[in-house]
């Protein structure tokens, strides 16, 4: 099923991205904890993920890079708000150096993830919250919605192989 809605709200300044998987809660929550498994969809198929560090926990951070077509790296870093398993986690999201390190920790995406699951589907809503305008046309502009909608695509095969317990 995976994508079954995104939505660019300028108002609010939000994006929401809702993806439906036929698994548990408990396995979707698993491709989000599971740093190996995360970085097998965190980007879109052209440009994978790398994460350096994952301490998911509320209060912990990530790094990570993606390496783009052309062996390219554009990194990234988390700051986690919030890890209430298996159903919320809210985390910053920003640019990092060549070090990994923010390049301003003040220039950050808030996103939330929710999971709800229903008769064996589960519905993963992911809300990013912008702090302006500006900041949102940039993020759209490098192509948010559509490499979201690319990267979120990959995790139904994930789901579907036998090591991601059930």
């Amino acid at each position: 099923m995976t994508v079954i809605s995104s939505h660019k709200d300028v108002e609010n300044l939000t994006f929401t991205i809702t993806a439906e998987f036929t698994a548990g809660v408990d396995q979707v929550w698993q491709v989000w904890e599971n740093p190996r498994l995360l970085e097998r969809w965190w980007g879109p198929p052209t440009w994978p993920a790398t994460f350096e560090r994952l301490e998911f926990a509320s209060g912990g951070d990530a790094r990570y890079y993606m390496t783009g077509p052309e062996g390219e790296k554009a990194r990234g870093w988390w700051r986690i708000i919030d890890v209430s398993a298996p159903r919320r986690l809210e985390f910053d999201d920003g640019f990092a150096g060549d070090d990994g390190e923010p390049l301003d920790p003040d220039d950050t995406t808030r996103c939330v993830v929710t999971l709800e699951e229903d008769a064996g589907v589960t519905r993963m809503t992911s809300v990013s919250t912008f702090t302006s305008t500006e900041q949102l046309e940039q993020m759209s502009g490098m192509g948010m919605e559509e490499g979201m909608t690319e990267a979120m695509s990959q995790i139904d095969a994930i789901l579907s192989e036998s090591s991601v317990s059930r």
